[in-house]
């Protein structure tokens, strides 16, 4: 799906339905808006409930102060305003109550954005506004001061966050990127001590992926490559329902032939994926005129040195990565599945991946078919798309309850005895 050629109030509706539907806003809290090349504002209405709104309930208001719609807009029209006068280059702003970051509003405070290399990259450097009235000439210039500096990304104390990009899916996902970030900040908090990224570190992510694959176009698509795509989104979907990863990040990829796989295109939206996006990259080449993920050459790699699995996953769930950014230690001994599915859980140091990749993949096999890199994701492998996906949801799961249970009490692990039955009730080698 592609925004540019969607109608602004088609946008503020698709934009907001999904903001409201990921529980990151309420019913009547947050507000979207889009300045169109007319000059013309539209924006969400004022009271109207966020997760019904329809395209023709979005209110447009002339260059004039003319407002044309069968709404109120927002009582935050002002704001909106002053930020696109303030910044002539912002073509969308987005306003929200999310959880994490609003936790952050009220202690006023901005979370640590060098946990993970993706929020600095995507974000840049987050502003504070200083407490104002919601509505008010006084609040939009608290925001304005600071999206003056430069900043894309403000957080507003005691209220929530307000995001500015170049179109509106910009906008949402810098929003998104450091409401995840706010999230996996909090979690980390609660199993101790954090080892943010050195400011190099971050910088090491963006050399990820920059050697582009020749391309070739293809022949045909069999049906077997057609079910396979669909399947694919059908899964990626599902990911990013499930909070595995954002709009932006997260690969899968699953072999097509012994010289071919389909993988994640890059820089597109994972919620809106079609068949058509996915990428065929066949011996070292990419399907014309597409991106594949910056992690394609991995991907390849795992599957030369690894006939026996046919599918990888890499994704940025919230409770295992905040084991890997505090170096805690996890051990899949809690339940069977969790014993089954993950086996030994391998952790390698971040940027493994992009400096070493052989490392990567000489540490998997089906004794480990899982392997968190600290501080930046999850690698999971399988026989097949199905049992890498479970194999993620699965180490998340575990992450969750190891965290919760730690809450309750001391955590009892299962014994080596239990786990040399279960080994032989399921034929799994030890």
């Amino acid at each position: 799906m592609d925004y540019k050629f969607m109608h602004p109030a088609e946008q503020i509706v698709l934009t907001i339905n999904r903001i409201y539907r990921k529980q990151m806003t309420t019913t009547s809290g947050g507000n979207l808006s889009i300045m169109d090349s007319d000059g013309n504002i539209w924006i969400t209405p004022s009271g109207i409930d966020k997760g019904a709104l329809t395209p023709a309930d979005i209110c447009q208001v002339k260059p004039d102060g003319t407002v044309i719609g069968k709404y109120k807009p927002s009582v935050e029209l002002p704001f909106h305003k002053l930020v696109y006068k303030t910044r002539p280059d912002v073509k969308a702003v987005v306003h929200a109550h999310s959880p994490s970051l609003v936790s952050y509003s009220l202690i006023r405070k901005i979370p640590n954005t060098k946990i993970i290399p993706t929020t600095e990259l995507v974000c840049g450097k987050v502003g504070i506004a200083k407490y104002e009235v919601p509505g008010s000439i006084e609040l939009g210039e608290a925001i304005a001061a600071e999206i003056k500096k430069g900043f894309d990304v403000v957080i507003m104390e005691n209220h929530g966050v307000v995001t500015c990009g170049t179109d509106l899916f910009d906008a949402f996902m810098k929003f998104e990127t450091l409401e995840r970030c706010a999230t996996i900040d909090i979690t980390s908090k609660l199993l101790g001590k954090a080892y943010p990224l050195t400011e190099e570190q971050i910088r090491l992510a963006e050399e990820k992926g920059k050697t582009m694959l020749g391309e070739f176009i293809p022949a045909e698509i069999s049906s077997k490559e057609k079910e396979i795509r669909n399947k694919m989104c059908t899964l990626i979907h599902r990911a990013y329902d499930q909070d595995l990863f954002s709009s932006t990040m997260g690969t899968f990829s699953e072999r097509l032939s012994d010289n071919a796989f389909i993988i994640t295109p890059y820089g597109k939206d994972r919620k809106q994926l079609e068949p058509q996006d996915l990428v065929r990259v066949e011996n070292g080449w990419r399907e014309a005129g597409k991106r594949p993920s910056r992690s394609a050459t991995l991907h390849k790699m795992i599957y030369e040195a690894h006939p026996e699995f046919n599918a990888v996953v890499v994704a940025q769930p919230t409770n295992i990565l905040a084991f890997g950014i505090t170096r805690k230690e996890i051990d899949s001994r809690t339940i069977p599945e969790s014993y089954i599915k993950i086996r030994d859980l391998v952790r390698l140091p971040y940027g493994t991946n992009i400096t070493n990749p052989e490392k990567v993949v000489s540490s998997l096999s089906n004794k480990h078919p899982v392997i968190l890199i600290e501080n930046d994701s999850v690698i999971a492998v399988g026989r097949t798309l199905i049992e890498a996906f479970d194999a993620l949801e699965v180490v998340e799961f575990t992450a969750n309850t190891l965290i919760h249970g730690g809450l309750l009490g001391e955590i009892v692990k299962i014994t080596d005895k239990e786990v040399d039955a279960i080994n032989k009730a399921f034929n799994i080698e030890p």
